[in-house]
């Protein structure tokens, strides 16, 4: 990898960890930029960007976790249901077209923002969604969609407990202790079923990590409402840019 690529590459992998850590969206704005814009083949980048999310959803993870943002008890049902989805979604990866699977997200993302902007009174307390069988089966969903698509976890859980109300915060340190060991078997599969570029994943997680801890502070400087009000627009946008995007590759 050349170095004026490897300089881009770590940049923007810094915008997309401050993202990541401030409000969990984020890393489905990289893997587009790895092929489109800097011209890595899809599989590529898709083993990169989830190589770099163990990494920063280690970083998320710790810093949420001391903030106490992260009730274990629940994150750890969804970590099991993540996990062995992750390593199945890897397979998934290099046997089909992921082309369907992204008019779903895009729509279910940008509705979910919709959803939350919808609320008057901004929802801070964290809605009790405690049984089991509803924590795994978010969790797989978002295990087998994330390694589907290389968006990683908080792309699925962020907008799936924003719309059954859950609390910014809580929502986004669900999403950061589910992303690291969903990506590390996703990781693991990634090198079952294909190859990972050390030098480009290696890249992309030393920014990753950087914009992770700069955004999980800034996460806690602001005010539950306005943290809603933020992960709301972006839940927007990012469903707004992958409807786009997904519609100029089919002109």
């Amino acid at each position: 990898m050349e170095l004026l690529t490897a300089g881009i590459l770590g940049g923007v992998s810094i915008f997309v960890g401050v993202l990541i850590g401030c409000v969990g969206i984020g890393g489905v704005l990289l893997v587009p930029f790895l092929t489109y814009a800097l011209g890595f083949s899809i599989h590529v980048a898709i083993a990169a960007a989830m190589f770099g999310y163990i990494f920063v959803g280690a970083i998320g993870a710790l810093l949420y976790a001391r903030h106490g943002s992260i009730e274990w008890s629940k994150a750890l049902w969804m970590i099991a249901g993540a996990m062995p989805a992750a390593y199945f979604g890897s397979f998934l990866v290099s046997v089909a077209p992921a082309y369907a699977l992204e008019w779903i997200i895009a729509i279910l993302v940008g509705l979910a923002g919709l959803n939350a902007l919808r609320h008057k009174s901004i929802v801070a307390v964290e809605r009790k969604i405690s049984h089991p069988i509803a924590l795994y089966t978010i969790g797989s969903v978002t295990g087998v969609g994330s390694a589907l698509t290389g968006t990683g976890g908080p792309l699925f859980i962020v907008p799936i407990l924003v719309s059954l109300n859950v609390g910014a915060h809580a929502a986004i340190g669900f999403s950061q202790a589910v992303q690291m060991p969903l990506a590390l078997l996703a990781t693991a599969g990634n090198l079952t079923y294909s190859t990972i570029d050390l030098s480009v994943g290696g890249t992309v997680a030393s920014g990753l990590v950087v914009g992770g801890y700069l955004g999980a502070q800034l996460a806690h400087i602001l005010s539950p409402s306005v943290m809603q009000r933020i992960v709301a627009w972006v839940l927007v946008l990012v469903g707004l840019f992958l409807l786009c995007k997904l519609s100029l590759s089919t002109i």
